[in-house]
């Protein structure tokens, strides 16, 4: 298969260099001096340091050059550049595949990625015709860290797409012995544990800056999972999905991860850091500050108690002190779970 993967960051590097051992993959990005570097060195130096990138990756610097003959473009960009490449891609090439490999919400309307794909490709200026049908989409997601990927160390995600057989052809095609894909019909339990599992990651930090130990950061765990299936029933998400990859494993991995950049956050709030001062420290995007205040909408729209995400919104928004938000979560009254 013909993949073209657009976005030179660590994510779409490490995939790009992950499904290039079986396919022909293009890799392309907006920032041209970092590609060109990039194809001298075999190194991409500021998204992934100390990989080598295999002889067979194609590094373009061109989208049209990348999309060429392409049998699949898999966009690695942040949420927020989604809209914008899929656009170009849909322009350039309106019958290809799309899928994303990002997690969160639409930052401007809110919308979860698949929503605003479909909105894009449901355009009532698009002219589907006989010979150029609407071309599938779906999201790849579950727990995963870049880096890992890259080393080929052994990773299992999940693709959930708009039409279950292109998900179910397609995960089949990308499955490899380093990288186990799984296919899924259900696009909003797919991404919405994709993006919430970001919040709770930014609570469990907190508690790990607090150092309150490792029940503390189970018990987070186990309560988000359940914030997280209750609002995605609620939202026409089915509840196996949250104890799968995308839900559990993700969130796992993000809560606990060294490399999570969401827990990291956590950390930084819970030694007393604003909020502005760790973002830029940390110089990288972290989808749960934007998903926090989208998923606190989202539950009061569909009536769902999520004590969790409003104790990190409270931490994140209203300057609320870390320490204390936590605390006053841990000494909510019980209830029969």
């Amino acid at each position: 298969m013909k993949i073209a993967v657009l976005g030179a960051g660590a994510w779409g590097t490490a995939l790009a260099v992950s499904f290039s051992a079986q396919h022909e993959v293009r890799l392309w990005g907006r920032n041209r001096e970092q590609l060109l570097a990039a194809a001298s060195t075999r190194t991409n130096a500021s998204a992934l340091p100390g990989i080598t990138l295999p002889q067979a990756l194609y590094i373009v610097t061109e989208l049209n050059e990348a999309l060429a003959n392409a049998d699949l473009a898999l966009i690695a960009t942040t949420t927020a550049g989604l809209a914008t490449v899929a656009q170009d891609v849909h322009q350039l090439q309106p019958a290809i595949p799309i899928i994303w490999a990002c997690k969160g919400f639409d930052k401007t309307s809110g919308e979860l990625p698949h929503e605003v794909v479909g909105r894009l490709l449901d355009a009532p200026n698009r002219a589907w015709t006989a010979s150029v049908s609407k071309p599938n989409y779906g999201v790849l997601s579950g727990p995963s860290f870049a880096m890992e990927v890259a080393k080929g160390l052994p990773t299992a995600l999940t693709l959930a797409a708009n039409d279950f057989a292109f998900a179910q052809k397609t995960a089949a095609a990308l499955n490899s012995q380093s990288v186990r894909v799984y296919s899924n019909a259900d696009l909003i339990g797919v991404e919405l544990g994709g993006a919430l599992k970001n919040v709770m990651a930014i609570a469990a930090g907190i508690g790990d800056g607090m150092q309150l130990g490792m029940n503390a950061r189970a018990a987070l765990i186990t309560r988000g999972l359940a914030e997280m299936m209750r609002l995605g029933v609620a939202m026409g998400g089915r509840a196996e999905t949250f104890m799968g990859l995308t839900g559990l494993g993700d969130l796992v991995l993000t809560a606990t991860g060294s490399l999570s950049r969401n827990r990291t956050v956590g950390i930084a709030l819970a030694e007393g850091k604003s909020l502005a001062q760790v973002l830029q420290t940390l110089g990288h995007v972290a989808e749960g500050v934007n998903s926090a205040q989208v998923a606190r909408g989202l539950a009061k729209k569909f009536s769902v108690q999520m004590p969790i995400t409003e104790a990190v919104y409270a931490v994140l928004f209203e300057r609320a002190d870390a320490k204390a938000a936590l605390k006053q979560l841990l000494a909510r009254e019980t209830k029969a779970e």
